[in-house]
């Protein structure tokens, strides 16, 4: 006597196709998991490698070299504005000096540039600066000394000086001896950058480092101070960077100010 089959439940064909599914996902995810392991462990050592060696890479770590306190920094700036600078100077862009705090970042910028020497002078304490700045400072590329006092070089040994933010924290009895000096070393022109009015507020958090707070003047202020100290603006090189600031349209976060060298 044959036995009737008993009717296949459906929703009991779809529960066990779903288990076998479920079931080969898991096995799928299983053997995949030692390849995932893998690429986390790699992941995490470059990670560790970038850490170790942020302050030992090449000129292109900037960065990771700066150090100004506050919201904003010229130093940055002028390294923003190093393309504008070439197209105002030219070659005077040959052999640059650069004043002012972060000095070493803005010289790393400088040394990328092609046909380009430059030398850095930090007017503060860089105790606590990265292995790369202390380099520099090593093979004699930066210095560290008080623009307070004259330079250590001679006459004209630069085609062309900048300086940002260190003038901001001085006296005008020390401006006028550090401004002239600034000039005298340069032979092409003095290019600064100085912080506007508004960036008070940012600056008060350099006082422990600076030794004081930051004296922000207005653009009259300086004009009226570079006549005092016959330094004359330099027309051609404004309209040469602006002109070239102006097809990129940059818009400057600090006060920047062209002169003519003293001759």
């Amino acid at each position: 006597m044959m036995m009737s089959r008993r009717p296949i439940n459906p929703s009991r064909r779809v529960a066990d196709g779903r288990a076998a599914s479920l079931d080969a996902s898991i096995r799928s995810k299983t053997r995949s998991s030692p390849y995932l392991t893998i690429g986390l462990v790699i992941v995490g050592a470059f990670l560790l490698i970038g850490y170790f060696y942020r302050d030992t890479g090449t000129f292109g770590s900037i960065k990771g070299i700066s150090r100004v306190e506050g919201d904003f920094s010229c130093a940055v700036e002028v390294q923003k504005t190093i393309p504008f600078l070439k197209k105002a100077y030219g070659d005077s862009m040959h052999k640059v000096l650069h004043v002012g705090p972060d000095t070493c970042s803005v010289v790393a910028r400088l040394l990328e540039e092609e046909d380009t020497q430059a030398w850095g002078i930090e007017p503060y304490d860089i105790e606590d600066a990265g292995h790369f700045c202390k380099k520099l400072v090593h093979k004699g590329i930066v210095r560290v000394a008080d623009i307070k006092f004259p330079l250590p070089y001679r006459a004209k040994s630069f085609s062309l000086v900048i300086v940002s933010d260190a003038l901001d924290y001085l006296s005008p009895r020390y401006l006028n001896r550090t401004l002239p000096e600034l000039a005298r070393v340069s032979s092409d022109g003095l290019v600064v950058f100085t912080g506007y009015p508004r960036h008070h507020k940012a600056k008060v958090a350099d006082k422990s480092r600076f030794g004081g707070l930051a004296k922000l003047r207005s653009s009259t202020w300086w004009v009226r101070f570079f006549v005092q100290t016959s330094l004359e603006e330099n027309e051609v090189a404004i309209k040469k960077f602006e002109l070239a600031a102006l097809k990129k349209s940059y818009v400057p976060s600090c006060q920047i100010f062209h002169l003519r060298s003293y001759h």
